[in-house]
This record gives C-alpha cells, structure tokens and sequence, in this order.
C-alpha cells in the first residue's frame, strides 16, 4: 500500500453520510430518462434500444460513475442473464457466462476493438478501466455475423462518446481494506469539431483472502491513463485514443505484473447522402509476468475493418464489409511458446426499419480461419409491433469459436500440498459451432411500467470442455480439453421496470438450465436462476439507490454425485449528494451483509470466496 495515501477505515463515517453517492456531474442526470438509448452493437448500425430484434441492455454513464472503485463485472453482475464467477476479491480472475454458454463465449469490445485475448479466449475483466466510458451495451445472444470468433454467448461493448463541453474534474473514493481509487480527467471541446479527451487514474487496496481456507490477503495496485482526440464533421470524422492500465495483483499462487494496452482508431466518410464508408483498426495487448514462469504471457492482438453502409431504398440498409484479425501469443505455459492465431472475414447484413417499428436483420459471414479453414455463420431477425405499445420479437443464428491458445498448446505442472496437477492441451480440438432461437416480447404498460420476457436456447457442436482425471494412489491429477459433441442451453428472462417522477424500480429473473447431450449431466458453474432488483429516488441534488443479486446453487463436476457451490444473494447501497454544482458527495457499500460467499471450488473443500463488504465515501470536484 502506498505511504502517500493511507485511508481509514471508513464504516462508521458511512453510516452517518448515508445521504450521498454515485459519481455523475448534475448535467448528466438527464440520462436518467433516456428510455430508448441509441445502440450499435447488434448491428454495427446506429438504432433504438426498443427497434433492435434481441434482447439488449444498456449500463448508462450514471451507473457506470457511481462507484469508481467498482470494476465492469460488478456492473454486469446486475443482469439476470449474465454470470459472473470471480476468483477472489478485488483485482482477482472472473469469468463472465452469458446465458449459460462457456465463459470463453462472451466478446468484450471497447469501441470496437476486442478486448479478449487469444490465450485463454477471455477478457481481463477487472483491469478493464471505465473511467472514460459514456455506456456499455450488453448485447444477448450470438454475434459472429457481425464480429466473427469468440460472440456465440453474446457481446459486451464498451463505448466512449465525444465530449459535450469543456470540463475538469477530480474523484476519489476510499473506503475498508485501506482502498482507494482517484481519477483525474479533462475534456476539451473546440466550434469547429475538434475535441480531446484525457485521464489518469490510480486504485490501490490491501485486499481480502481467496479462499476460504486461507488467511493472507491479496493486495492490488493498478494505475492507469487513457487520451483520445477527434475531428467530427457531418460529412467525415476520425479519432485516435490509447488506453494503458499496468499495476501489481497478489494472485493465491504469487505476485503478478500485468499490463493490457489498447490503442484504436475509428473513422468514417460520408460518400454519398446514402453511402457512407467506415473504418477500424486497433492493436491490443495484454501481458502478466510473475514469479512463477509458468504464468507468464504476452498477448498481441492486431485487427481491421471496413464497411460499406448502402441506404439503397427508404427504410433499408446494406452492411458490406471486411475484417482481418491477427493474433500471436507468447508464454512459458504453451508448447513452442509462441504461436499464432490468424483469420480474416467478408460480411453482408441487410436491415429493415420503419416508423411504425417493424425491424428486421439478416446476415452472413465467411470467416477464413489459418488453423481451421472456412466457417459460415447466418441469422435472421425480426422485431414485429403487434399494437401501439407492444412488440414480439425473434431471431435465430449460428456462430462459431475457434479454439484458444490454451486449450490448443497448453503444458504445466506443478506440486503442491494437494498432490500434483498437470494439464496439457489438445491441438486435435475442433471449433465450436453453435444455433441459437429466440423469441420475445415487450410490454408498455400504464403508470410508468413496462415489462419484458424473453426465452431462447442454444445448442453447441463441439462444445470444449476442461477434463480431469485423478489418480488416488499417486495422488496426480492429470487434464486436458475435449470436445463435447453436443450441449445445450436453454432458459428464458422475464423483467420489469417502472419509474414515476424520482423514484424507480428495475427488477429481472433469468433461469437457465445446461446439459451435456453426451452424458446428460448438468455444466458446471451455471447458477440455475438469478434474480435482480434495483430501487431507488435520484434527482438532480440527491439519490439513493438498493441493488438486490440473488444466485441459485451451481455444480462443481459433470458427476452425479457433484456437489454444489451453494447459492447467495448479497446487497449494495449507494447514495450521493450534489452539494453545489461543482461539489458532489457521494457513498456506496457493496455487499452490506458482509456476506462471504463462495464462488467457485478450488480443490476438495477449499473455495475461491468473495471479497466481502466495502464501505467507502468519496468526492467529486468539477470546473
């Protein structure tokens, strides 16, 4: 822990200041009632939240501000359909199941640009920083059409925004466990189209304990900035940004340096009135070295692409484009320590929308992998208006996920008290190839109410799974991956919202149930049911806002005799206060109970826990 800056304990100070919190400017409230955000993510096309033909939700900025301290999976964990497992507490190894598909299914964008690494086919989810983010959308089900590999479970995309107005500001938050995080930031905005924007943040923390069986604390200390600068005109418009997050994580088996480093681009040209042209390029990477060597890593990931938007007829839209998507990774941990994972990609996608809220979307990709040679994915869509204030909606889609570094390359042993673990990985392994159906409905009700409901399934060819074998005389443990001939996933969400002048209420319950079509046992680590509630008062001087997750048991093996990871529900306040509109004070307390619950099993009866409660306070000062 720093010596510059060693906050106290804060509870009792938060039990007296419960009448503050998130971190969002006054002019930003205004957000509160945005009802039908504009969204890209299920199209690569701009349109409402209420025409897109899926189920999508969107996390505003206002969300996103109220905690600093909060990573992206916290957020996330919010949604029914959606699981977080998390290795730890603060700064510790998650895993993100949309829908009950593998954790490698989920892709993470941040403007476009994949924020997965080709190693292990996740995303760093708590290095990930928001502190310049205007929204993410959380897009439910598969995606390759529009993005290739990786998108069978769904899409989390998150997304920047060009500055409004000129702003400085400063925030920090401190609070239990010695932790804090403090973000600086400027926002700078000229007449004639130019912008930049730039911040520079810092978050440290004593930790909390892994597992249940251990007593030692795992600290975290990260720091980080990102800048971006643009030119946006009617006709044509770019920008360039760069983010950098770098720090030190006491992970159960040793200390880590990790750095993950993005630097995109985006622009876009309008041709024509009805023919514009848009373009990415993006190089990522993502590295961690330790102690041990056999966790070091050195992920690169370069990608492009190119569309063409053909407007050709009134209410009609033609997507034409290409991406290229090359990948090399580099560890200790893999056979020949270096390989690399190259593909490229031809797309054509047509839409449908008009004023009465008839959408449709259908699409196809070519997706010409190195390893894997070409795999063609396809969906259809459809969004219906059945009344003035009710739609149905259905789609259906394939996708496909080539295999990751790991899985394909991976070596390692190791001893422990335990006994002796080994793993290896297949390079025999086939893609995984996926169908999924969805229907749904949305309904606008009186007194401010509406109410939703979806219901889906998935079946997954090839379905990679991590395989364990123990051998109880010499006390070994050897593993690998294989494919699974067939699994499937089904289950449905049903929700409902209501706001009336200040007050709100969100609240959603998903159930999903998972099988594996070869020996008919249950995946593992899918909690069957999930259920979330929101509520709260906010307005432009003050709020203060409860959030309910509630999460059924889950099986630790594909075994009739598994055990279970027993089920929790946890609760987290947050409260803030506009004092002037410079000064904004603000509280929050993440999992009030204190509740230490276990989250994934690590051998025998040992659990990776969570990191229990965090009270913390903090203050955000503006020009």
């Amino acid at each position: 822990m720093s010596k510059s800056f060693q906050p106290t304990r804060l509870v009792g100070a938060i039990a007296i200041a419960m009448g503050f919190s998130p971190v969002i400017f006054a002019e930003d409230t205004a957000n509160a009632t945005q009802l039908d955000p504009i969204v890209i993510t299920a199209s690569k096309t701009a349109e409402k939240a209420s025409e897109v033909p899926a189920r999508i939700t969107v996390i505003d900025q206002k969300t996103i501000q109220q905690s600093p301290l909060a990573d992206l999976g916290q957020l996330l964990q919010r949604d029914a359909g959606l699981h977080l497992l998390q290795q730890g507490g603060m700064g510790q190894n998650s895993s993100l199941f949309i829908r009950g598909t593998n954790s490698t299914h989920s892709l993470f964008l941040k403007d476009g640009a994949s924020l997965n690494t080709a190693l292990d086919g996740g995303a760093s989810i708590p290095y990930i920083d928001l502190s310049d983010v205007a929204q993410i959308e959380v897009l439910k089900g598969p995606a390759s059409v529009q993005y290739g590999t990786d998108a069978i479970g769904g899409v989390i995309n998150i997304r920047t925004a060009p500055p409004k107005q000129q702003k400085l500001f400063l925030t920090t938050e401190a609070g239990e466990n010695n932790t804090y995080k403090s973000i600086v930031g400027a926002d700078l905005v000229s007449d004639n189209g130019l912008y930049a924007q730039i911040r520079g943040q810092r978050q440290e923390s004593d930790g909390t304990a892994v597992t249940n069986k251990s007593n030692k604390k795992a600290s975290y200390d990260q720091k980080g900035y990102s800048a971006k600068i643009g030119y946006e005109q009617t006709q044509y418009g770019a920008n360039v940004s760069i983010n950098e997050n770098k720090g030190t994580n006491v992970y159960y088996r040793g200390t880590h340096d990790f750095l993950n480093q993005l630097i995109n681009t985006n622009a876009y040209y309008q041709v024509l009135d009805n023919l514009k042209v848009n373009a990415h390029y993006s190089n990522f990477k993502d590295k961690l070295t330790g102690k041990s060597s056999s966790y070091y890593f050195d992920t690169e990931r370069n990608e492009g692409d190119i569309n063409l938007q053909w407007n050709f007829a009134k209410n009609q839209n033609l997507l034409v484009g290409a991406s290229i998507n090359n990948a090399d990774i580099k560890s200790l941990a893999i056979k020949g320590e270096k390989q690399d994972l190259d593909s490229n990609g031809y797309y054509i996608q047509h839409q449908y929308n008009d004023q009465n809220g008839l959408s449709t979307q259908a699409g196809i990709r070519i997706e010409d992998n190195d390893q894997f040679g070409s795999k063609t994915v396809g969906q259809l869509a459809g969004r219906f208006p059945i009344g003035p204030l009710t739609s149905i909606y259905a789609n259906i889609g394939t996708a496909f996920k080539a295999p990751t570094g790991n899985q394909l390359y991976y070596s390692s042993q190791f001893k422990d008290e335990y006994g002796t673990y080994i793993t290896v990985g297949n390079p025999d392994l086939k893609p995984e190839e996926s169908l999924s159906y969805e229907i749904g409905i949305d309904q606008k009700l009186a007194y401010g109410i509406s109410a939703y409901a979806s219901a889906y399934q998935t079946k997954v060819k090839n379905l990679i799974q991590y395989v364990s074998n123990y051998d109880p005389v010499n006390n070994i443990s050897d593993a690998t991956y294989n494919n699974v001939n067939k699994a499937k996933m089904f289950g449905g969400e049903v929700g409902l919202k209501w706001k009336q002048d200040d007050l709100f209420l969100t609240t959603e319950y998903g159930y999903v149930k998972t099988k594996n079509e070869e020996n008919g046992y249950e995946l593992v680590r899918r909690p069957r049911q999930t259920l979330t509630l929101t509520l709260g008062l906010e307005n432009e001087i003050y709020g203060l806002s409860t959030s309910l997750v509630a999460k059924s048991h889950s099986k630790i093996s594909e075994s009739k005799t598994s055990k279970y990871t027993p089920g929790y529900a946890s609760v987290d306040l947050n409260a803030y206060w506009n004092v002037t509109s410079n000064v904004k004070l603000f509280t929050n307390v993440e999992n009030v109970g204190d509740v230490k619950y276990k989250t994934a099993n690590y051998s025998g009866d040992e659990f990776y826990i969570n990191g229990g409660r965090l009270a913390s306070a903090g203050v955000t000062l503006s020009y």
